[in-house]
């Protein structure tokens, strides 16, 4: 019987090796001649086998058994064991939550199926362990056992088959790489069979989709791809912007110089008209038109006229050729945005991927504590960026651990205080925003606040004086080695473990954060950034770099002004809705400890939460929300608490994503001690070393070149193209000295100076009137407005700065 059992296993190996290359059906239709084999032992080989359901008996039996396994039926093997052993899990746990249902049936459907196709591949101590289980099963239906211990040991069994799988995937018990795993995507290719299920990351679909497998990291690399084509995509939307503001400095030229060339055709007329008037008095024979001397002044104002036209239609064509490729920059956009959306869609996996994991977790911490519990998953089906969900796996397992082994009381304790001798363990998953939320709780015994704090007071991270709120308190079991265990087990007591958690949570842009009551449980709540390869964040500027701050990190923005922010900062502190924010300069926890803010009427500061810790930061400058391609930044920069990630703007400059908060938390207090505290000297303060100068000019030559020259003398610049700009900008600016232009459109000079003299805030600034009109008519009426130097175009670059120079200095004098 044995011999034809082989060669009927041969045959069917020779039909999978010929058909091969056909599809997925094929395949199946050999399962089921295995399967037919198998069904069609005799009795005695069942007989003889009896003897495997004793513990002792089978590891003897499945110990001496030999593997032949098959390279090229290995693989479908394990793809098809990949979907069996999720199966079986699932149906025992059906199973025993109904035992009176039909679900035997489906576990011994399933079972029957990955025995077959084991001993097909040659995973006969496969084979054998699921063969033992089967008949288990079947004895315990037969003689009505099915008893909440009978339950156990099958899941004890199973457990084995997913060692045996595991060791199967992977002889060498090296766990494979994450850029070695496969994704599986569907697309609407009709398949040759309806028989079989395709599944896309884990989802299962109707069969009419055929299945291409694709390695994880090519995905990767394509999401990154996408990536960079968002980066280019923005490096042509700044210069798409930076043209429209030339095509807009281009249109007020082109209307300003065809106000002058209406100016100068109004003055050619004039002078015509003035000589027809003295030809007809002297020689009334003669045209007009044949004195050339006017006839050329005549055609030079046509032909710049003609010029002018032309100029502007150019301009006219460039805006239109401009808002062109702005609408198909916004297209592409679009179109990338999706097309990295749908990438990134294939990297999700949902929370049903692990749960099997997850149940083994508690079920194997419960048997080895001695204790009983039960884990509940609620939103299963919601998706992980595939890398979050890979790193998350192990502190998720930590936190089930920790919840079996210090949380849920033994069964005795439970019911003494009329709770279930079960522990109820739940965790569930949901999406807020662009956040992923993963809460898991218990109805444990909580934590235990009196022995945190006397470890933590033991450990030195607290005086037996200090009284901490309990929010604080139950922080503290992420320090490192912190545990309150009074012995050391195998799941607990040693102190290495939430730290990690945390670490690892962080590490990943993520918080968690703590809730728990005496005698009712605890309650963890980590949330995560929906996906690692786009992230919302607000670009800031401190000093000269600049950085991102993750927008979920951020509560509130506020601004003050340089005496308020002088009195936080020498406070340390901001209170915010009955919440404490320790206050520091962006600067100071990035190590520069000697910058200063710059000096500005009002100074943005950032209210940030990580978790259940809170800082409040200080810079330069808000830029605003940006959408960001997080780029790798390597191991040595991982490692560092307070960077998130990094990214590259459109102009190419690296910008790293900051968690000011961890950086608070992790040198805060060294700041306070190094840093000396230096008051913000307000705009126009006589102790103030950078000045601050104003260019008014409705040219954009002569504003671009003084500003250049002025930055470089290491002047701070502000620009206005006419009175009226310059007016505005007044209001909440307050410049040391004006560099001012006559003539403008809007308001003109003149117009400008007579009334900053006559407003009592601003008559006190220095005006250094600079035009083409040099005449002494011009100039007395400059000086009699109250200018105080008047200078002609173009100016002498050295005579310049000194009078600037002097008239500032004259001003602090004062």
């Amino acid at each position: 019987v044995e011999v034809v059992e082989v060669v009927e296993v041969v045959e069917v190996v020779e039909v999978v090796e010929v058909v091969e290359v056909a599809e997925v059906a094929e395949v199946a239709e050999a399962v089921e001649v295995a399967e037919a084999v198998e069904a069609a032992k005799p009795v005695e080989e069942a007989t003889k086998l009896d003897a495997l359901r004793l513990p002792s008996d089978e590891a003897q039996r499945t110990h001496h058994l030999t593997d032949d396994l098959d390279e090229q039926l290995l693989p479908i093997f394990l793809e098809e064991a990949a979907d069996l052993m999720p199966a079986i899990e699932q149906s025992i746990r059906n199973w025993q939550a109904n035992p009176e249902g039909q679900e035997q049936a489906n576990m011994q459907r399933l079972l029957h199926t990955l025995k077959g196709s084991a001993r097909m591949a040659g995973a006969m101590h496969l084979g054998e362990l699921t063969h033992v289980l089967e008949t288990n099963i079947i004895d315990a239906i037969n003689q009505h056992k099915l008893s909440p211990v009978t339950f156990s040991q099958f899941e004890t069994q199973i457990d084995q088959l997913n060692i045996a799988v595991e060791q199967l995937r992977n002889p060498s018990a090296i766990t494979a790489p994450p850029h070695q795993t496969d994704i599986i995507i569907t697309n609407a290719i009709p398949a040759k069979t309806s028989a079989i299920t395709t599944k896309i990351t884990g989802t299962e679909t109707d069969s009419s989709a055929h299945t291409l497998r694709v390695r994880a990291d090519i995905v990767d690399r394509l999401v990154n791809e996408a990536g960079e084509i968002n980066i280019a995509r923005s490096r042509m939307e700044s210069s798409v912007a930076d043209i429209k503001m030339h095509i807009t400095e281009l249109n007020e030229n082109v209307n300003r110089l065809r106000t002058q060339l209406r100016e100068l055709e109004i003055q050619a007329e004039s002078q015509m008209q003035s000589t027809l008037s003295h030809m007809h008095s002297e020689d009334s024979q003669f045209d007009p038109l044949e004195f050339d001397r006017f006839t050329r002044l005549q055609e030079l104002t046509r032909m710049i006229a003609e010029s002018v036209n032309d100029v502007s239609t150019v301009q006219q064509n460039l805006a239109l050729g401009l808002n062109e490729t702005d609408s198909a920059i916004t297209q592409q956009g679009r179109l990338a945005k999706d097309l990295q959306q749908a990438l990134m869609h294939i990297r999700m996996v949902p929370l049903s991927s692990i749960s099997d994991r997850l149940h083994r977790t508690v079920r194997l911490a419960a048997k080895d504590l001695g204790k009983k519990a039960s884990l509940q998953l609620i939103g299963e089906h919601v998706e992980f960026d595939r890398t979050v969900l890979d790193k998350m796996v192990a502190p998720l397992e930590h936190l089930l651990r920790n919840s079996v082994a210090h949380g849920i009381e033994i069964p005795q304790d439970r019911i003494s205080t009329d709770k279930s001798e079960y522990g109820e363990i739940v965790l569930y998953a949901r999406q807020e925003g662009n956040e992923v939320v993963i809460a898991l709780r218990d109805d444990g015994r909580g934590l235990d606040l009196p022995a945190i704090r006397a470890k933590a007071i033991s450990n030195g991270l607290m005086s037996a004086n200090d009284d901490l709120p309990a929010d604080e308190l139950m922080q503290m079991i992420f320090s490192s080695g912190f545990s309150t265990a009074e012995s050391v087990t195998t799941l607990s007591g040693r102190g290495v473990g939430m730290d990690v958690v945390k670490n690892e949570i962080s590490q990943l842009g993520g918080r968690i954060d703590i809730a728990s009551e005496t005698g009712k449980g605890a309650q963890f709540t980590v949330y995560l950034p929906l996906t690692l390869a786009v992230s919302q964040a607000v670009l800031v500027h401190v000093g000269e770099r600049l950085h991102a701050i993750s927008s979920s990190m951020i509560e509130q923005v506020q601004e003050y002004k340089t005496q308020q922010i002088n009195e936080l900062l020498e406070k340390g502190s901001i209170t915010w809705q009955n919440n404490q924010y320790d206050f520091f300069y962006l600067s100071h926890l990035l190590g520069d400890t000697l910058a200063q803010p710059i000096q500005q009427q009002y100074s943005p500061v950032l209210l940030l939460k990580s978790g259940n810790q809170r800082a409040a930061v200080l810079v330069d400058q808000l830029i605003g929300n940006r959408e960001l391609v997080i780029k790798n930044i390597g191991p040595q920069l991982s490692r560092i608490l307070g960077i998130s990630g990094a990214t590259v703007m459109g102009n190419g400059q690296i910008v790293l994503i900051l968690n000011p908060v961890q950086l608070a938390q992790r040198q805060g207090q060294l700041v306070r001690q190094s840093v000396i505290h230096t008051p913000i000297a307000p705009i126009n303060n006589d102790q103030s070393t950078t000045k601050t100068i104003m260019i008014v000019d409705d040219s954009l030559t002569v504003r671009k070149i003084t500003s250049r020259i002025l930055m470089r003398e290491g002047y701070q610049v502000i620009t206005a193209k006419d009175g009226l700009d310059a007016l505005q900008l007044l209001q909440t600016a307050k410049p040391d000295v004006m560099l001012l232009d006559i003539e403008m459109p809007r308001m003109d000079g003149f117009e400008l100076t007579k009334v900053m003299r006559a407003d009592s805030k601003m008559t006190h600034i220095p005006i250094i009137m600079i035009t083409s009109r040099t005449a002494d008519k011009h100039r007395d009426h400059a000086l009699a407005l109250g200018v105080n130097a008047y200078m002609g175009k173009p100016f002498q670059e050295d005579e310049l700065l000194a009078k600037i120079a002097e008239l500032a200095n004259m001003v602090c004098a004062v």
